[in-house]
């Protein structure tokens, strides 16, 4: 198989993984472990198998000056974002998660308008609103519970907590990744990560039973941890090295797609009307606010 199959094999591999994720990790909360606790455990097991994996690679030192937006990536890329993420998956849905974290392209674009001056074009400006119009109709006028989703709303003002996060970490890890080892990087992410994560998901974490746990429950936290955390890193940085950026971006849109038919294949979900119509919006103000204008 040739590198450009490799690598979009790949990039299909981690979509379907975080679609996967959607309804696995929602099947374990709050019944197994708690949101906080759940990220407490994903945050460590990725700092351990990242420290692991830099053990097998040249050691690269930090510059002092770099250490304080180091801090920040963790904090809005390995805490606020994954609790955000997780408790909006225990309050509200798999579908309704995987639909408004695509909002992440037009939130970044709000964000480097604001923080780094970049242009926004009317176009651009439609699809923002558009966007999250779709958002918005989703939390005021969507289903407020169902079968293990107490809070639906809430969860989905979650959602946009881990999207703007999300976008905020991509803006501030940009110029570490034109320095630096993506494994260093994500070592250093996942350290400070387990100790801000510590006052929050601790006592949830400390909660769990562990012992107790069956086979059932195990694989699961282990997919977690290991795929949704780890490997899907990994094939994402394979991708990169192969394909574009934009490329791998696309990938984003086939996520949800995955999450609403295993979710749907399980029983954890179900679509409605309402639903489809909010991700229509979503999809076209994404593909509006990110569309870029060809050069003759």
């Amino acid at each position: 198989m040739n590198p450009r199959a490799l690598a979009l094999l790949a990039a299909t591999s981690a979509s379907a993984i975080y679609g996967a994720n959607h309804t696995i990790a929602k099947g374990l909360m709050p019944s197994v472990i708690g949101p906080f606790g759940f990220i407490m455990l994903r945050v460590f097991g990725a700092a351990a198998l990242f420290w692991l994996t830099s053990l097998f690679l040249p050691k690269e030192k930090v510059d002092k000056k770099d250490w304080l937006r180091i801090l920040g990536c963790a904090l809005f890329g390995m805490a606020l974002n994954m609790n955000g993420f997780f408790k909006g998956l225990e309050l509200s849905t798999p579908i309704n998660s995987s639909v408004v974290i695509t909002l992440t392209p037009v939130l970044l674009l709000i964000l480097s308008a604001f923080f780094l001056k970049e242009k926004v074009t009317w176009l651009k400006g439609i699809g923002i609103g558009i966007g999250l119009g779709g958002a918005l109709l989703l939390i005021l006028f969507g289903e407020k519970t169902q079968p293990n989703a107490p809070n639906i709303p809430l969860g989905n003002l979650f959602f946009i907590l881990n999207a703007t996060s999300y976008a905020i970490y991509l803006i501030m890890v940009k110029p570490l990744v034109a320095k630096y080892s993506s494994i260093t990087l994500m070592k250093f992410f996942f350290l400070f990560a387990v100790f801000m994560n510590i006052p929050i998901g601790g006592p949830e974490f400390l909660a769990v039973n562990w012992t107790e746990l069956d086979f059932n429950v195990w694989w699961k936290l282990i997919f977690v941890v290991i795929g949704t955390t780890y490997l899907t890193y990994l094939f994402n940085i394979y991708a990169l090295k192969q394909l574009s950026p934009s490329t791998i971006g696309a990938f984003i849109y086939l996520q949800p797609v995955l999450a609403t038919l295993i979710a749907v294949w399980a029983g954890a979900d179900s679509l409605n009307p309402l639903r489809i119509g909010a991700a229509v919006l979503i999809f076209f103000g994404v593909f509006l606010s990110t569309r870029k204008k060809k050069i003759a």
